[in-house]
């Protein structure tokens, strides 16, 4: 049966309006903690939940007034005030005493799907949140309500897993660029985590998952693993004027919107720039001479080695500038991505965040020998660290340049790695 083409085309705009509501929007504002008792940056990255939770009022107030939640609190603190005084410098009774139990995550989950309601502030919460920002992308397609829960799900087991690293001192997923600062057995550590527990059991804690959170975070800051913030706030320092440039730029002058350079580490402490790093930069500034892009994407993190002091992305700028003659606002900075396939995904998170073109395609520019790879094997590496595909590949344009097409499920937080989530 044919329908009225009046009727076909409400239909279709309603079904365009229902899709639009769980994709990532462009025009989105990430809220950036005010209330926050520790680095912002970390703790918005890695739990936009439990930062909303904070950070809008009405939320706030209905996460602070719920019976359910708040005994789950009164439950928490006596959890860690008990440990304090029976654990001693027991590292492993002290943690289990702070992380949110497979119990309590349930529970949780059962409450925030019990409060919501499509049109109270848990339902537009995951409307005008949630769901705008990206960070939950892997979840789009389900019903609001479990947006909701799987979101809670997903902050709380990164809690656990930052509490796991970087105080029992599991092992992280890459242990020789990111594992816990401090040899086992450490007394001195001991007494740390029993300090970070009194703080962050103190009558003060309002919402449920503030203990935890909190001394999570707490426990990142004492490792020096803070890497997540590095260079932040990036819109108005590093990036500002990279941004404002944006902003006037006609993208379809250009084949690609940005170059990508991926990060190469030096092996030494005292080596600022490695060889590689400079020849990758030196590639990539041919390309932006000859004018196939407005934008170069210098990418990677305090990596190489274990706990360096340089930044890849800041020194591969400072090169890209004095040497190379590359002016300061057609280039901007990624410095928190810690292995190739984080280069890319971070890559088009900014060019998401920034509002470059999403149907235009970036150019990775890098050595011969990397270029296989990408275009290869990393696709396979990211569905299985990351569960999805960041980027689409494209033409291999030489020995040192591919085409990539930018994926929006970039913008999903990446539970288990809280140094670049």
């Amino acid at each position: 049966m044919r329908l009225p083409i009046a009727l076909f085309l409400l239909l279709l705009t309603l079904f365009r309006a229902g899709a639009q509501q769980h994709t990532a929007v462009q025009a989105y504002q990430l809220v950036v903690g005010k209330t926050s008792a520790y680095n912002p940056f970390v703790q918005h990255k890695n739990y936009y939940l439990l930062t909303l939770m904070q950070e809008l009022p009405d939320l706030r107030k209905a996460v602070a007034a719920d019976q359910v939640l708040k005994q789950l609190l009164r439950s928490k603190l006596s959890k860690g005030n008990s440990a304090l005084k029976t654990c001693k410098n027991d590292i492993g009774c002290l943690a289990n005493s702070i992380k949110f139990t497979d119990a309590e995550i349930t529970q949780v989950s059962e409450r925030l799907s019990a409060l919501y309601q499509t049109d109270n502030i848990f339902g537009t919460t995951i409307k005008n949140h949630l769901l705008p920002s990206g960070c939950y992308g892997l979840y789009q397609q389900l019903p609001e309500k479990t947006v909701l829960t799987k979101a809670w799900e997903q902050d709380a087991k990164a809690v656990n897993y930052a509490i796991g690293v970087y105080v029992e001192g599991q092992k992280p997923n890459y242990p020789k660029i990111d594992s816990i600062s401090f040899q086992p057995g450490d007394k001195a550590f001991a007494s740390l985590i029993q300090s970070n527990l009194l703080l962050n059991t103190s009558e003060k804690e309002t919402l449920f998952f503030e203990p935890t959170m909190n001394f999570a975070l707490g426990a990142l800051e004492l490792n020096g693993r803070l890497d997540a913030a590095d260079y932040e706030p990036l819109i108005s320092g590093p990036n500002a004027n990279a941004i404002a440039q944006i902003k006037k730029t006609n993208f379809n002058k250009y084949l690609y919107s940005v170059i990508l350079v991926p990060g190469a580490g030096p092996e030494d402490r005292d080596t600022e720039l490695s060889a590689g790093g400079m020849i990758r930069c030196r590639i990539a500034a041919a390309q932006y001479h000859k004018g196939v892009a407005p934008f170069v994407v210098v990418s990677g993190g305090r990596v190489h080695p274990y706990k360096t002091k340089y930044s890849e992305a800041y020194e591969m700028k400072k090169f890209m500038i004095n040497t190379l003659h590359i002016p300061e606002n057609a280039i901007i900075m990624e410095p928190q991505a810690r292995h190739t396939t984080t280069n890319m995904r971070n890559c088009v998170r900014l060019m998401f965040r920034y509002g470059m073109p999403l149907n235009k395609p970036g150019l990775v520019s890098t050595t011969a020998s990397t270029i296989p790879y990408i275009a290869g094997i990393l696709a396979e590496r990211c569905r299985k660290e990351l569960g999805y595909d960041p980027y689409q590949i494209g033409k291999t344009l030489s020995a040192t340049e591919v085409e990539f097409f930018p994926n929006s499920l970039s913008l999903q937080i990446d539970f288990d790695e809280p140094l670049d989530p």
